[in-house]
Order: structure tokens, then C-alpha cells, then sequence
């Protein structure tokens, strides 16, 4: 188990994710909380409050890719080799209805090997409260090992 995996067990969701932000308070400008995380997956919750709306009072299409960026980062971060790094070098989206719930968005990456090095492709959906998927992104992670 990662040591990040084992933070979260043992902190919780609120303490750990406090944690992240100050260490990336970007993060910070959208309140995650960093609800479940394994190797091979995320899952982070984006409240629906007025800081991350739109001109239409949904959630705003980057707050989405913030969370998205984070549940792929994690998961990234937890299923690499312990000798790699990674940095975000791309991402794909699409905005599929408008988000007016607090949503779950999710990287669900079993299928993903994170044992390579170079361009790793992580898939993330967000969920509204129904159930239905409001967006996705595929985010391009470059590992580098040593």
C-alpha cells in the first residue's frame, strides 16, 4: 500500500485532503474532498456552492477539470512505482449536461498499466447526484522512473 493510501486510511477524508491543499492550495479553490483512493482509482467530491459556479449557476466547467486534474493525480500518484514522478502534460474533456448538483468524479484507471514510462492516459468521470455523467476527461500523465 502507498504511503498517501495509508495517510487517508488513517487520517480520514477531511484530514487528509486538508493536507493536499496545503501542499497544492490550487486544489484548495474548489473544497475536494478526496472520499475514496486505491491504486487504480479516485474518487473526489466537488460541492455545488456559488465559488466554483458559472454565469448559469451550474459548476463550472474548469472547477470540473480542477477536481478531474486531482482524481487522476492521486490515482496516478498511488499506482506508479515508487522511483517515478509524473506531471500532468494534457487533457481531453467533454461537458456533457450541466452539473447542478454536487458531484462525484471519479478516476477509474484498474485497466490503466502504470508500470510504464511516458504518456499514461487516465479516465475520469464526473457524476451528478442522479447518477448522470456530466463530464469526462482523459488526462495525460508523463512518467518519468529513477
Amino acid at each position: 500500500m502507498h504511503q498517501f493510501q495509508q495517510l487517508h486510511a488513517a487520517s480520514g477524508p477531511e484530514a487528509f485532503t486538508a493536507i493536499l491543499v496545503q501542499n497544492a492550495p490550487y486544489f484548495g479553490s474548489i473544497d475536494p474532498l478526496i472520499t475514496k483512493l486505491e491504486a487504480g482509482f479516485a474518487e473526489v467530491e466537488l460541492k455545488n456552492q456559488k465559488k466554483v459556479h458559472n454565469h448559469l449557476g451550474t459548476v463550472h466547467a474548469i472547477a470540473m477539470c480542477n477536481a478531474a486534474e486531482l482524481a487522476a493525480g492521486m490515482t496516478t500518484t498511488v499506482s506508479i512505482p515508487e522511483n517515478a514522478k509524473w506531471i500532468p502534460k494534457g487533457m481531453t474533456v467533454a461537458y456533457l449536461a450541466k452539473a447542478k448538483t454536487d458531484l462525484k468524479v471519479v478516476a477509474e484507471a484498474q485497466d490503466v498499466d502504470f508500470s510504464v514510462e511516458g504518456d499514461i492516459v487516465v479516465p475520469v468521470v464526473a457524476y451528478d447526484e442522479n447518477g448522470q455523467k456530466v463530464f469526462t476527461a482523459d488526462i495525460t500523465m508523463d512518467v518519468k522512473h529513477g
